[in-house]
């Protein structure tokens, strides 16, 4: 999911717990590399991907991916990073998000699960985009609140729980897990504006991502 202004950060919740104090960008991120990122069209994004085995729980593959997904996401100065947007055929996603209240949330859950949407629960429409659509944004409606079930990269049991701007993230990447982009949710007409702004700005995305991946491989060299 890609990024939006946001208000100053008042406080860290990383894996769904309170903490007194977190680095500007979370510590996964100096042990990854950056990853070329999806772009719809793409078949491993247009399908449910499959569950992360119990097997991988724990294991150094898993470990590196989550690693190489919050670099990824960073220079692309994304919010929400899902691992088919890595060209990753599982199901599991990161993020570093603000909540409305400017909250930040950090954290990866794998195979998560979105709690079913109470039907008199309010709906938000505001404006979202993504990185595997690069460039424009779309005004879309999504539930106020989410919650999202799975585990850590290590087997642990996972929940977080969101509003606003954050709620909206955990929804858009559990979608990406099953297949499904945001553009998808929109109607004929908007998903033809959509994709016809991407094609403009798509080339101009792909330079600045560019740039901040440099960036940020100076950062943590030096």
């Amino acid at each position: 999911m890609s990024e939006q202004s946001t208000p100053a950060h008042v406080a860290a919740v990383v894996q769904g717990r309170e903490v007194e104090d977190f680095p500007e960008l979370a510590p996964e991120a100096s042990r990854g590399r950056v990853r070329r990122i999806t772009v719809t069209g793409e078949e491993v994004l247009h399908r449910r991907n499959a569950e992360v085995p119990e097997q991988m729980w724990g294991g150094r593959e898993l470990h590196q991916l989550v690693d190489d997904m919050f670099v990824t996401m960073y220079a692309a100065e994304g919010v929400g990073l899902a691992g088919n947007q890595v060209g990753v055929d599982l199901r599991l996603f990161v993020y570093d998000c603000p909540d409305d209240d400017g909250v930040r949330h950090v954290g990866h859950v794998v195979n998560p699960v979105l709690d079913e949407r109470d039907p008199d629960e309010a709906v938000e429409v505001d404006s979202e985009g993504c990185l595997s659509v690069p460039g424009p944004h779309a005004d879309l409606g999504r539930a106020a609140t989410a919650t999202v079930r799975g585990v850590d990269r290590d087997g642990n049991p996972v929940v977080v729980s969101g509003s606003g701007y954050f709620a909206r993230c955990l929804q858009h990447e559990t979608d990406h897990t099953m297949g499904r982009l945001y553009v998808d949710r929109l109607s004929a007409r908007e998903r033809k504006r959509v994709l016809k702004k991407m094609n403009e700005m798509a080339n101009d995305v792909f330079a600045r991502r560019e740039e901040r991946a440099a960036q940020l491989a100076e950062e943590f060299a030096g």
